[in-house]
């Protein structure tokens, strides 16, 4: 896979690509003259925090009568965070409020201490939808030298930045046929491929790996790797949960139109204490040790399962195991498995927006 393009300027469109063996001693000039120019900087804005790179605060969106997004608060830097969420949670209106397609009705959207919806935000914004829009008479790699063209820069450039861009998404062979007869799959990596043509800063992708075949999607998941190692902000939104589980360093979950909470996957998993956890239990004498978990405080329900397996649905998850730990020690009850059922992106999802019962 090619390195990643260096920032864009629309001003100076006739930049070259940085090519593989300039990295190590472009990288070593880079920080010569970032430690310079803080240096020359004023003690008071050298110590400047940088703004976060997508900042929503307090934003409300109404489409009508409909309230699409309440007052939500989101702070995102470097990094790959996945956004899920029921169709009609606001994810889709939360996007396009950062990619500065919509304007909020209420509080503000910023990437980089700019207005979304301004000129200046757009600069560091790669936007790769859910919906299709293309010209379909064109090819794709007509269609993403176009986009590039459109950010300012000159015809060699475009075509350069077209090729790294096609062969990072997986299209370079492919992509002289007309757009109108592209798979599901080619439509995605098209949209990926122009969304990454100016190298932005927020990447924003809409179920970026709908369609997409497994190697596809493997694929897809060492490109996003790669892009928050260099530094870029993803925001990320898909149903496929088993694969942004693999992918994220972070998870917004959204519910009616707010955030319902942000973290890994195991802060998240803390924030539930008072929801039922799933454990599977096997030991040799099961109905035993049910009637003992029973008379724990955290434990709301014990079930045999599969070869006599005990499944507990238990509160408190770390009052629990510390109550079985002592449970075991006092009755010599031998336990052969542990193991959380649910303690998952799926699970957690569906705690949060109430679509599992206690």
């Amino acid at each position: 896979m090619p390195d990643i393009l260096e920032s864009s300027d629309p001003r100076r469109g006739n930049r070259a690509l940085i090519q593989a063996h300039d990295v190590a001693q472009t990288g070593k000039n880079d920080a010569i003259d970032a430690a310079h120019s803080v240096a020359t900087l004023p003690s008071s804005l050298a110590s400047r925090p940088a703004p976060a790179t997508l900042l929503f605060d307090q934003v409300s969106k109404w489409y009508g009568p409909v309230i699409g997004l309440n007052e939500v608060s989101l702070e995102l830097c470097p990094g790959i965070t996945g956004l899920v969420g029921a169709n009609g949670s606001g994810k889709t209106t939360l996007m396009r409020l950062a990619a500065g397609h919509l304007r909020p009705d209420l509080g503000n959207v910023r990437v980089l201490g700019h207005d979304s919806w301004t000129h200046a935000a757009k600069r560091y914004i790669g936007y790769c939808p859910d919906t299709d829009t293309f010209y379909e008479e064109m090819s794709g790699r007509q269609f993403v030298e176009t986009m590039a063209r459109l950010h300012g820069f000159s015809r060699l450039e475009s075509r350069r930045r077209t090729e790294t861009c096609l062969e990072m998404a997986g299209m370079a062979g492919r992509a002289d046929r007309c757009i109108r007869g592209y798979s599901k799959g080619m439509r995605q990596r098209i949209k990926m491929a122009q969304a990454l043509i100016h190298d932005p800063e927020l990447i924003i992708l809409d179920e970026p790996m709908s369609g997409i075949d497994p190697v596809g999607r493997q694929e897809f998941i060492q490109l996003f790797t790669q892009l928050a190692r260099r530094g870029k902000c993803l925001l990320v939104s898909s149903h496929e949960l088993q694969e942004l589980e693999k992918l994220t360093d972070q998870i917004a979950v959204m519910a009616r139109g707010r955030i319902a909470a942000v973290g890994t996957l195991a802060q998240i998993r803390d924030l539930l204490d008072n929801h039922p956890l799933s454990i599977l239990v096997a030991t040799d004498n099961p109905r035993s040790l049910a009637g003992a978990l029973l008379h724990l405080p955290d434990v709301v329900g014990v079930e045999l399962g599969e070869g006599e397996n005990l499944i507990v649905r238990a509160r408190n998850p770390r009052g629990f195991f510390r109550a079985l730990t002592q449970l075991v020690l006092e009755e010599s009850c031998e336990i052969r498995h542990l193991e959380t059922l649910d303690d998952s992106a799926q699970a957690i999802l569906g705690y949060l927006l109430g679509t599992r019962q206690a």
